[in-house]
């Protein structure tokens, strides 16, 4: 496994983050990366306690900071209690990155209005939620970074996945909105969107990857969870104060905007 993004550095001595499903995959290599860079993190997980706690103790095992809080994003009175709890315990909030998602495939006509209705709640209600629980924190550290985690299917469509389409294209539009009315507050808002990324589907009784996902894009091979989290670093970092609104693709070439 590529350990990009992982080197040591120290652009966020100081600084401190909140990464929403950070148990494992793409989530759990931005916190490892934040942290690399110095910053103390709150590893956020809703139902995978012990692969949080793991990310947390790998964290700590490489000298960081870090602590596990257990919250769903959809529940705003947890997820105020979890930005107080970040600032409570480090003292200050500067970076919040939405990852929590859902990532189901189901025939359009099979989909229940549940379902529907529980991923556009992850993704979306919960990027909502998060931001504006954390808002008045990063207001008040003097600004920071906010980095939502789209998806190639927002931007490209996918077969069977017409809820999480529509969730994580919500989510690149936030992006913007957000841009636009944190930009006063010196919050820069950005969306990395991940292409086909090499990760374990973990939870028992997982789907194979369907046919038409295992085909690589054009460089060669599917991109490492640490190569999303070395964007999600960089867009936090003090080189990347003039990126804002912005969805950034890394995907081996498999969209070309």
């Amino acid at each position: 496994m590529s350990d990009t993004g992982m080197k040591k550095g120290d652009e966020f001595t100081g600084k401190v983050a909140l990464v929403t499903g950070g148990a494992r995959n793409i989530g759990r290599a931005i916190a490892r990366s934040l942290a690399a860079g110095g910053a103390a993190v709150m590893v956020n997980a809703n139902t995978s306690r012990e692969a949080a706690q793991e990310t947390v103790e790998m964290i700590e095992a490489a000298g960081g900071k870090a602590a596990l809080f257990i919250a769903d994003v959809t529940d705003p009175a947890a997820v105020a209690r979890m930005a107080d709890d970040t600032v409570k315990r480090f003292g200050r909030l500067d970076f919040l990155v939405n990852n929590a998602a859902v990532r189901a495939e189901t025939p359009f006509a099979e989909i229940k209005l549940e379902d529907w209705r529980r991923t556009l709640s992850i993704v979306l209600d919960g990027a909502f939620i998060c931001t504006q629980a954390c808002l008045p924190h990063l207001i008040r550290a003097g600004g920071g970074a906010i980095v939502n985690i789209g998806g190639l299917t927002g931007h490209k469509g996918a077969l069977h996945r017409a809820h999480v389409v529509t969730a994580k294209g919500g989510l690149a539009a936030m992006t913007k909105a957000l841009a636009l009315d944190l930009a006063e507050h010196d919050i820069t808002v950005n969306c990395v969107v991940p292409g086909t990324i090499e990760t374990r589907r973990g939870l028992p009784g997982a789907p194979e990857r369907p046919d038409h996902r295992r085909t690589p894009p054009p460089i060669g091979r599917r991109g490492a969870p640490e190569e999303i989290a070395a964007m999600v670093r960089m867009l936090c970092g003090p080189d990347a104060r003039y990126i804002t609104g912005q969805s950034i693709h890394v995907n081996g070439g498999g969209l070309m905007p």
